[in-house]
């Protein structure tokens, strides 16, 4: 087999049981709020570092 290659036999027939009590909680650390953040920068600076950061 070459690279990425695969058995496709591996590939049929997969049972999974899965058990919600067990499982992952996305939302177990959700934030609702807001996020603040202070710089000396103007937003022409920062629009302009977007701009060279984007001509990259």
């Amino acid at each position: 087999m070459g690279f990425g290659s695969y058995d496709e036999s591996e590939q049929q027939d997969q049972n999974v049981e899965a058990d919600e009590d067990k499982g992952v909680n996305v939302h177990e650390n959700d934030h609702e709020g807001d996020v603040h953040f202070e710089t000396d920068a103007s937003t022409d600076d920062l629009v302009n570092q977007l701009k060279d950061i984007k001509d990259d």
